[in-house]
């Protein structure tokens, strides 16, 4: 699924008010920082910032988000049956708890980012559960393809990082609005398919290894990773904004979103060329 976790209006909200406005400020020109204004040569006391968001933070958050992903994912895994002999893989009907639960977190942990520092822990369990389980089925079917997912969604995130880094990619209100519109016609096809498929009509190129689903599953892999660059965009002027210190664990929260949803359909773009 789509990011909507990290955006301006969140970070806007959550930097204090006693720092300079920089790029949450109202008619504030985006994407630039201004420093705050001192009275004078910074003293010890003011060099060092303490209880703000940082970008190291932010990663050592999303190291640990990610460790939990793994593991609940190792679980979720194993409750997964396959019967070789009988080409039968059991999925258990229980694991949709585990599902609606991570949504209601996420939902949470959007609407009170305060609280993400305890929250974005909780969501990468239960989503890990429900994560290594899919992954188990893909598996089965296709031996090795859950590694070659991994290591592509790892390839993608190091290399749109170092785009980012390097600023050969920049985020800009145009680069902005046409990722975001794209990954708005995402969710509104995903939404269509779905209604559709209540009534047992859903479109065969959601699904199929057909060419045409198979550009649709790269499309949708681009925008999840262009998404990345909205986020990494995010995270630095949230920490260049001084950002309370909870913010880490937010930005590390909906760069988790993303990585997910990325991961999910990488894997699905790989089944669909195996299947050809």
């Amino acid at each position: 699924m789509p990011n909507p976790v990290l955006n301006e209006k969140v970070f806007q909200q959550a930097v204090p008010a006693e720092t300079d406005p920089g790029w949450a400020a109202p008619g504030a020109e985006a994407g630039t920082y201004h420093a705050p204004i001192t009275d004078g040569p910074a003293t010890p006391y003011r060099s060092v910032r303490t209880g703000v968001m940082t970008v190291g933070g932010t990663a050592a958050a999303t190291g640990v988000l990610l460790v939990l992903l793994v593991a609940a994912g190792a679980v979720g895994w194993s409750f997964v049956t396959v019967d070789p002999t009988a080409q039968r893989v059991d999925f258990p009907g229980w694991l949709f708890l585990p599902l609606i639960a991570a949504l209601g977190v996420a939902f949470l942990t959007a609407f009170k980012p305060h609280l993400a520092r305890f929250t974005s822990p909780v969501y990468a369990i239960l989503e890990g559960l429900v994560v290594g389980a899919i992954s188990h089925v893909f598996d089965a079917q296709w031996d090795g393809i859950v590694i070659q997912a991994v290591g592509a969604t790892i390839g993608v995130f190091a290399v749109m990082l170092a785009l980012y880094g390097l600023r050969i990619i920049r985020v800009t209100d145009r680069f902005r609005r046409i990722v975001i519109g794209a990954t708005l016609g995402v969710v509104l096809l995903y939404g269509v398919s779905l209604l559709f498929s209540l009534f047992g009509h859903t479109p065969s190129f959601i699904y199929d290894s057909s060419l045409l689903g198979i550009g649709l599953s790269v499309l949708v892999a681009g925008i999840a990773a262009f998404n990345l660059a909205l986020d990494f965009d995010m995270i630095e002027k949230g920490a260049n904004a001084g950002a309370p210190k909870y913010m880490e664990w937010y930005g590390a929260f909906g760069l988790l979103v993303t990585l997910v949803w990325l991961y999910l359909e990488l894997l699905r773009l790989l089944a669909r060329l195996r299947s050809r």
